[in-house]
């Protein structure tokens, strides 16, 4: 698999109006090109890392006065030549400087291709690769230092570790398998147990990290349900601290879901507040009424509200043992404390509700640390590895029932040849994270993914 050899381009800063813009281009063409259009310095005569001043023209007009980098082969992010144009912001600026040099050969930039031919040219590997889009959409502090941490290569390590200690009893196996008729072992298998029993422990360690991983990187989708007028609506905009959702005294007022986010105690929660819970005969209610099942259904945590004020204990308990069905964490809520009847206040506080006024700050204030308590994460420190990647998880697991079924096989005494199977079949999965195996289509996959003009 080799780099292509075309100059690509593409807008590397969002969209739309701004002070400046920056286009970025790269390929073994891309400083020549630049030269052709730019009046200033020759940029084929000058050194790598080298910012020059000077206007960017066709032969019919000046597009725009800009700061023009250049990047040598070898010295790049990519590893190829390359150019980062600073212009201003004007969205025509940008398009017409994009034109000008798909006229002189240039191509766009497909989604991702920058960083996959660094990763092509061997600047890092597939798990650093995926790293990139994972700190570009970082949110939280724990996502920045997790994405780092693994750009940086400290998960890539480890897994190269596993891989360099299997590769080295695999290839004993396969030499004992090249004197097969002399009945020689030169893979201890005492050695062979230890090893893999070590590997599927640290192996187990990442797996479970993923639990982590998947928080800090994904956030936490919160679904606030409940039956009409329970107040979901009035505890979503207390949460957000924001007139987000309509509050009425009239029931099936929120019809379809209302989500927005906010960042907890370095947790990034998607609040959602959704259809009240009930049989009904108006079909666009009905139709939010089956999306609050979707998102029950998806969350991770459900913000279950009763209201104090207008039900009854027989009827908390129906509500509550249909929660429980679903088999996610949930939170019982009692709402408008103020007005509470007193059996259904006592019933609360016997089965654990939260009971608050959702209007009230101080109810919100204390319904957050009830939630921070129940997902209380520890800081992502630098070094520290945490599988974030639900790909880099799948091939954990692969690897993990590999090696299990190798330990299983040395336990009942199977032949060399299926140890060694089980043995490379964890290689493979092992090699696939980092993208020591990889194929066309799984790239196309990962950096599709990504942002054009990374």
């Amino acid at each position: 698999m080799t780099p292509r050899e075309d100059t690509i381009i593409a807008l590397a800063t969002p969209q739309g109006t701004s002070a400046l813009a920056i286009i970025r281009l790269s390929g073994n063409d891309s400083i020549h090109l630049t030269a052709k259009l730019f009046r200033g310095k020759d940029l084929t005569q000058q050194k790598t890392h080298t910012v020059h001043w000077g206007t960017l023209q066709t032969p019919s007009k000046v597009l725009d006065e800009v700061l023009v980098t250049v990047f040598h082969e070898g010295r790049s992010f990519t590893r190829e030549n390359s150019v980062e144009i600073s212009c201003h912001g004007s969205p025509l600026i940008v398009k017409e400087i994009i034109q000008a040099f798909l006229h002189q050969g240039a191509r766009l930039a497909q989604p991702g291709e920058f960083t996959q031919r660094a990763f092509l040219n061997g600047r890092f590997d597939l798990a650093q690769a995926e790293a990139v889009a994972d700190l570009i959409h970082a949110e939280t502090d724990n996502a920045r230092q997790a994405a780092l941490n693994q750009m940086r290569g400290g998960f890539s390590k480890e897994i190269q570790r596993l891989r360099e200690e299997l590769i080295h009893f695999a290839s004993l196996i396969e030499l004992e398998l090249d004197f097969g008729e002399e009945d020689v072992e030169f893979a201890k298998r005492s050695d062979l147990r230890q090893l893999m029993e070590q590997l599927l422990g640290y192996l187990e360690r990442l797996i479970r990290s993923f639990q982590q991983g998947r928080v800090i990187k994904d956030g936490i989708p919160t679904v606030i349900a409940g039956k009409p007028n329970a107040g979901k609506s009035t505890l979503l905009n207390a949460l957000l601290n924001e007139e987000r959702a309509i509050v009425s005294d009239i029931p099936g007022t929120t019809r379809d879901a209302i989500e927005d986010e906010m960042t907890l105690g370095g947790i990034r929660f998607r609040f959602i507040d959704t259809a009240g819970l009930r049989e009904t005969t108006d079909a666009i209610e009905a139709m939010g009424i089956e999306r609050t099942h979707t998102h029950l259904r998806k969350a991770s945590l459900i913000l279950y509200v009763f209201d104090l004020s207008n039900t009854t204990p027989a009827a908390m308990e129906a509500e509550e043992a249909q929660v429980k069905k679903l088999n996610i964490p949930y939170l019982k809520i009692g709402n408008k404390a103020d007005k509470a009847l007193a059996d259904n206040l006592t019933w609360a506080q016997a089965h654990e509700a939260l009971v608050i006024s959702a209007s009230h700050p101080a109810a919100v204030d204390m319904l957050q640390k009830t939630i921070l308590a129940r997902f209380a994460l520890p800081d992502v420190k630098p070094g520290d590895v945490v599988v974030t990647n639900v790909r880099h998880v799948q091939q954990l697991q692969e690897t993990s029932e590999a090696l299990t079924r190798a330990l299983r096989g040395l336990d009942t005494g199977t032949t060399g040849d299926l140890l060694a199977m089980d043995i490379r079949q964890a290689l493979y999965h092992l090699g696939e994270i980092t993208g020591t195996i990889t194929t066309d289509d799984l790239l196309d996959n990962i950096f599709s993914k990504f942002c054009i003009g990374k």
